[in-house]
């Protein structure tokens, strides 16, 4: 009768003990989930950055590839903000003065024609996209040589050529090409294509729309384009700037 009577009484001890171990287990549990959660949301976001890494190195080949295909010198820049007016398209850009980056500068992407710089600092400059209502960028049909403008309108993916006579050789589908005059857009990168030309027989001019070929709104990496005296006479401008600081 000794051992039955002993067993009941070390139940309590042996059940808080297991309780205890049942709480401990519990806990550890508890806690190895949170660290696995905790692991795999790291993993989630390495997987992640690898795959931006990895978009980001392809947009950087497209760019540079583009880049060998022109005469022109060129700088790869950063797009690094945006201007806070909902009223215009403006960027900022890692490269100023100091890289010999200087006013009216044209930039590109990999597709197309970007905009062209209007402000700049030592480090930092502001560039109007061509999508902006400010924006004036003179073209060339590339299939018939018919010179126009075409106007930003604030949309963010096309532009309107401006004062085309219905009688224009230009066509839907049409590649248009900067034409090289004002001498701010180098001759023959790409502008975009005609989307949609409305001719009405009460006006005397046709609206003509046309689909950007760059990616105004989605690049990040872009080419500052340097004409050869342009380049020379950014760098001169740029040893005249620390000259004047001194």
């Amino acid at each position: 009768m000794a051992v039955p009577v002993q067993w009941v009484a070390d139940l309590p001890s042996r059940l808080f003990s297991s309780a205890d171990e049942l709480v401990t287990s519990r806990s550890e549990l508890v806690q190895e989930n949170a660290r696995l959660k905790a692991r795999s949301l790291i993993l989630e976001q390495q997987v992640q950055k690898l795959a931006s890494l990895t978009a980001q190195n392809l947009r950087l080949k497209e760019l540079l590839n583009s880049s060998e295909l022109v005469d022109e010198q060129v700088l790869v820049a950063e797009i690094v903000g945006i201007d806070p007016d909902p009223f215009s398209h403006i960027v900022i850009i890692n490269k100023g003065s100091t890289e010999g980056v200087f006013r009216g500068q044209a930039l590109v992407d990999a597709h197309g024609v970007m905009g062209q710089v209007i402000e700049v600092t030592p480090l930092r400059s502001r560039v109007m996209l061509v999508t902006d209502v400010g924006s004036r960028v003179p073209i060339q049909v590339n299939r018939s040589g018919y010179r126009g403008i075409a106007a930003g309108t604030g949309r963010k993916d096309s532009m309107d050529l401006l004062h085309i006579p219905d009688t224009a050789d230009i066509q839907e589908g049409d590649l248009l090409t900067s034409s090289g005059l004002g001498k701010t857009f180098p001759v023959g990168y790409p502008l975009g294509e005609v989307r949609k030309i409305e001719r009405d027989p009460g006006e005397p001019f046709a609206r003509v729309e046309v689909e950007l070929s760059a990616k105004v709104n989605t690049t990040r990496f872009v080419l500052l384009v340097f004409r050869e005296n342009q380049r020379r006479f950014g760098e001169a401008s740029s040893e005249a700037d620390k000259a004047n600081s001194q």
